[in-house]
């Protein structure tokens, strides 16, 4: 929170692309004076371009242009080659050229008119999209201008040209994100109501995507390499990490393709998963606003991030200099700054997403060891987020916090993969190590989730809860493990649905605006939002079935049917699970010893 409140009082994210004058004042908007610039602190919501008096002689200095700048309200099309031709155009267009306390009236008249104005004869312009800058259209001026723009962005950190980008890309960043938020909405109802036709149609949208996905990315990377044009030093990085996000595309791509062609025969079983599924939900129908809730949580999170990182970028002091001009000095220390904030944007995302989990879990639990069926327990969601509020943050937390763990080494793989691109040995070394840590998360996040369950049904701490799972797992994995397989392969399907579609639009429109923008990172930013909606959505159908199958094992080991102690399963889950195990007959010889979870012999309960 420190430096969230520190950012936001410091930095001044507007500066990366409205842009300033010399003077101290951000183009578009209303600025505050700086103490010792006569010309700053004026009302600038007008003039929304910066404008150099010298374009056609640029020079940089230590990230610096040496020209004046002044925001104008409009650029000049055409060339002005006298002072009167300034006057003309400032009075036709109300767009003033000249320093800001020269009036237009003296243009003509002010013996110093020709150091207050810009040089003569002045070229015609263009307003630039990304930085909103006048470029001048002449050929030798553009040449000189291109040039030293280029220049200043090659010698800015990769920091802050990932925050042009990003800045740059908001409006598209935006609308991929609501694009994947459809995507979302769309699969879960579809799973919700449509399960036979949804599961074909889903693995053939699929496998389009990933080939498509794949072709593109290789299309691109080698375009923008054999690209003669291809000069700025975010243009290079641009060719890098497509060549990373084409390597890594194609892997995942034959990976999944055989994981479908291995489980392509148990189709039939994952749509009587869903169908049961679907009737639990059906019992709680407030659980499919959940994800809604979860979303929308994200939302505010991801928008107060950004807004922080964003200032983070630009957190310095305004100092005058003689003349009156203004410099913003970045403040040392800030990129580590940064690096802290994006392990914030990791582990608070998966706190929220972990609170999500818990939440199902609960209502899921308390319906599931619930006898009567025909009076349901009232308001299981609400009675589920009261626990978890009050009793169970701390086990979110922890469960969050490990996943963030083993996300922080996937990023470092990332950077040392684009530092040794050049070495085959390094190539293949970390591509061992990145599937490594995938598969390890991937195995943390399915026991976190049986942990989260078994908060819910025992009310123990996370280390406590993670155990018990383990051992119920590692008891029952012949009876569950085939059963959740390939319904939770299913649902990751799903969401790798809505990153490759939300990612192919990202493509299209980012290839657009190849202009001084980092756009592979804010495409990396839209795939990581596109993952974690789909994630909060999906993650609805993939914790109750787990749940479910949790619950399901505990009451085999806790009752033995009979009168005494009574099953609380559903005879039609009872019969997919026998059916799908082919363990009709082994049902009849399973152990009937209750499932203890500490050494004094604590019988596992509902939670009440």
């Amino acid at each position: 929170m420190f430096i969230s409140g520190y950012a936001v009082v410091a930095g001044a994210a507007e500066r990366l692309v409205l842009g300033y004058d010399s003077f101290g004042n951000i183009c578009g908007q209303k600025n505050t004076p700086v103490e010792g610039a006569n010309l700053s602190g004026l009302d600038m919501t007008n003039k929304k371009y910066v404008f150099f008096l010298n374009s056609c002689g640029l020079e940089i200095q230590s990230l610096k242009i040496s020209s004046l700048s002044l925001c104008v309200s409009s650029c000049p099309q055409e060339q002005l080659n006298s002072l009167e031709d300034l006057q003309t155009f400032a009075r036709n267009n109300g767009s003033f050229l000249c320093i800001y306390n020269l009036n237009v009236s003296n243009y003509t008249l002010n013996p110093k008119a020709a150091q207050l104005c810009p040089a003569l004869p002045v070229p015609p312009s263009k307003s630039f999209p990304l930085f909103n800058r006048c470029v001048p259209q002449n050929p030798e001026c553009y040449s000189k201008y291109a040039s030293v723009l280029i220049s200043m962005v090659n010698e800015m950190d990769v920091f802050h040209r990932i925050l042009s980008g990003i800045l740059a890309g908001r409006d598209t960043v935006i609308g991929l994100s609501v694009l994947a938020l459809a995507f979302s909405l769309i699969l879960v109802l579809a799973f919700r109501f449509i399960q036979t036709l949804l599961i074909h149609t889903l693995i053939a949208l699929v496998v389009f995507g990933l080939l498509f996905i794949s072709g593109v990315l290789w299309w691109l990377h080698y375009d923008y390499r054999n690209d003669p044009s291809t000069e700025l030093e975010t243009e290079k990085e641009n060719v890098k990490f497509l060549l990373g996000y084409a390597i890594f595309s194609t892997i995942v791509t034959v990976v999944l393709l055989s994981l479908i062609f291995v489980l392509r025969k148990r189709l039939q079983f994952a749509v009587q998963l869903f169908c049961i599924v679907g009737k639990i939900i059906g019992r709680i129908p407030f659980l499919l606003f959940q994800p809604l809730w979860t979303f929308l949580i994200l939302i505010v999170f991801w928008v107060f991030w950004v807004a922080v990182l964003l200032s983070l970028g630009t957190a310095g002091t305004a100092q005058s200099t003689s003349g009156g001009q203004v410099e913003y000095r970045a403040l040392s220390g800030i990129c580590y700054m940064a690096w802290y904030h994006f392990v914030g944007l990791i582990w608070t995302s998966e706190f929220i997403l972990a609170c999500q989990q818990m939440v199902i879990a609960g209502a899921v639990v308390t319906c599931y060891f619930n006898r009567n069926r025909s009076n349901p327990p009232p308001h299981p969601v609400l009675s589920s987020i009261s626990v978890l509020f009050c009793y169970h943050l701390g086990t979110a937390v922890k469960g969050s916090f490990l996943i963030t763990i083993l996300r922080i080494p996937r990023i470092v793989l990332l950077y040392l993969y684009n530092i040794l691109n050049q070495k085959k040995n390094a190539k293949c070394l970390f591509s061992c190590c990145f599937c490594w840590v995938c598969c390890q998360e991937s195995c943390l996040r399915y026991f976190n989730q049986h942990a989260y369950t078994t908060t819910a049904i025992n009310g123990t701490n996370f280390c406590t809860s993670a155990k018990d799972a383990v051992c119920i797992l590692a008891r029952n994995s012949a009876k569950l493990a085939s059963i959740s397989c390939f319904g939770d392969f299913l649902l990751f399907l799903g969401k790798v649905f809505v990153v490759c579609f939300t990612v192919f639009g990202g493509l299209m429109a980012f290839n657009y605006h190849r202009e001084l923008q980092a756009w592979v990172v804010p495409l990396l930013l839209v795939g990581f939002f596109a993952y974690l909606m789909s994630h909060s959505f999906l993650s609805l159908f993939e914790v109750t079935a787990d749940a479910m199958f949790l619950c399901f094992a505990i009451d085999m080991e806790t009752n033995d049917g009979t009168a005494e102690k009574p099953y609380f399963v559903d005879q039609e889950l009872l019969t997919f699970v026998s059916q799908s195990n082919k363990l009709t007959e082994g049902q009849n010889h399973r152990s009937t010893r209750p499932f203890q979870d500490t050494e004094d012999g604590t019988e596992l309960q509902p939670m009440v």
